[in-house]
């Protein structure tokens, strides 16, 4: 899961969130960190400006791979993937919403409807 949105400042900036429910291996969630620090300098300059963050959103699938480095592959692919998505140019920030209409005024009340019930007037 890809999440971007501009920032103010000239340099970019990357949060990975990698939780056990999807790699329960220590090895797994920091490889998927690892990679995306590492692919995110290559593109330092294209994603400036930009808060990006990335999140694991389905089982690691070990088990679907021979390899380490076939792990690897795919893991930099699917990565490099989301942040060339990531650096395509932004949408225009929306405009500022328009601040509530202040509230009518109330009539005022009259004498007789300022006191209490029940005392006289």
């Amino acid at each position: 899961m890809l999440y971007v949105r501009p920032n103010d400042r000239p340099e970019g900036r990357l949060g990975v969130v990698v939780g056990k429910k999807f790699a329960p291996r220590a090895a797994e969630r920091n490889l998927v960190k690892r990679m995306a620090r590492e692919l995110f300098r290559q593109r330092r300059e294209q994603l400036g400006g930009r808060d990006v963050l990335l999140r694991l959103q389905a089982k690691f699938p070990r088990a679907e791979f021979a390899t380490r480095a076939a792990v690897r592959r795919a893991c930099a692919a699917e990565i490099a993937s989301l942040l060339e998505v990531a650096a395509r140019p932004l949408p225009p920030p929306a405009p500022p919403a328009s601040p509530p209409a202040p509230p009518t005024a109330a009539p005022a009340a009259s004498p007789s409807q300022s006191q209490p019930p029940g005392q006289p007037a």
